[in-house]
């Protein structure tokens, strides 16, 4: 009995062993995990966007600062040699003497006078409010924009980590399965495109099917790695289109077409919440990059949930 528990003891890890997940559970644990890791890139794709536009807004009004803050000193230079004079030349002892001498008609006119420079006094101050208050009406929302980049980017680059290290875990589970990070299969099945429609989207699709092979890089537009709405980003950027590097963004700023009417060089948006989109090639196929540790590649177009359809020009 003691030499069959032994015997048993000494199976039990080889058994285990056997257990180990297959390559292809292992796949399909990667996709699941992708599909959670891909909105979160889109969605840093988007802030990356947002912080673009809100730096050149800081930009710009870092740029009105420096002309209204010479205004501003200029009135404060005003108004301190104004100060000076009135302290150091005894306005009262001035002004008793200014009004002693002369008839009635003098003394109007130097009263007159006198009110024309207390108005002059009261346009100098005036003017520095004013000048004070335009500078702070642009500092503050400077001082505003500047405080949110700063915290908008320490969390991009927290965010950044973070998914640099999901990364690092679906590629090792990919090495785990294959032994490489190249994946298996092949790349394009059929002739990228199935049909040169010529034009801007002939360049945009020829573009994207040359770069079939190349792997996937999170937040990358090329020229060696790309992610799903970098790689359509640079594709329809060869025929002069720019689009925004975010697949959400990037159904909103093309035309609709209708699955009928679908030409090589259209864009294929995937899920309810647009975190995907690939190249149509034609005959059902597009070219996309997928997911990391794969290469950019074809596959059919119906392989996963399509949203809607988009043309870039």
């Amino acid at each position: 009995m003691t030499a069959a528990v032994v015997l048993l003891a000494l199976l039990a890890p080889a058994a285990q062993a056997h257990a180990a997940p297959t390559p292809a559970e292992i796949e399909k644990q990667i996709d699941e995990q992708w599909e959670k890791l891909e909105p979160v890139i889109e969605e840093h794709n988007a802030t990356k966007l947002k912080l673009a536009k809100q730096r050149k807004k800081a930009d710009e009004l870092a740029a009105q600062l420096a002309p209204l803050e010479q205004k501003v000193q200029v009135a404060r230079a005003r108004i301190g040699a104004l100060a000076d004079q009135l302290y150091r030349g005894g306005t009262l002892a001035q002004v008793n003497a200014f009004l002693r001498s002369g008839d009635a008609g003098v003394m109007a006119q130097r009263l007159l006078v006198l009110d024309q420079l207390a108005h002059d006094k009261k346009e100098r101050i005036a003017d520095t409010l004013a000048a004070k208050s335009a500078l702070d009406a642009v500092k503050q929302p400077l001082d505003e924009t500047i405080a949110q980049l700063t915290k908008i980017e320490a969390e991009q680059a927290t965010r950044s980590k973070a998914v640099e290290a999901e990364i690092a875990k679906l590629n090792k589970l990919r090495l785990q399965a294959y032994g490489s990070g190249s994946g298996t299969g092949e790349l394009a099945p059929v002739a990228c495109p199935t049909a040169y429609p010529g034009g801007p989207a002939g360049k945009a699709v020829q573009f994207a099917c040359r770069q079939i092979g190349k792997m996937y890089g999170w937040g990358d537009a090329g020229p060696s790695t790309f992610d799903c709405s970098g790689l359509t980003m640079a594709a329809w950027a060869q025929a002069g289109v720019s689009l925004p590097h975010n697949a959400r963004s990037q159904r909103a700023n093309v035309k609709s077409v209708s699955r009928a009417d679908l030409k090589p060089g259209d864009l294929v948006f995937y899920y309810s919440d647009l975190h995907h989109v690939g190249m149509y090639a034609g005959n059902g196929w597009i070219v996309h990059a997928s997911q990391t540790g794969k290469p950019i590649a074809m596959r059919r177009m119906d392989a996963a949930p399509i949203h809607s359809f988009g043309r870039p020009a």
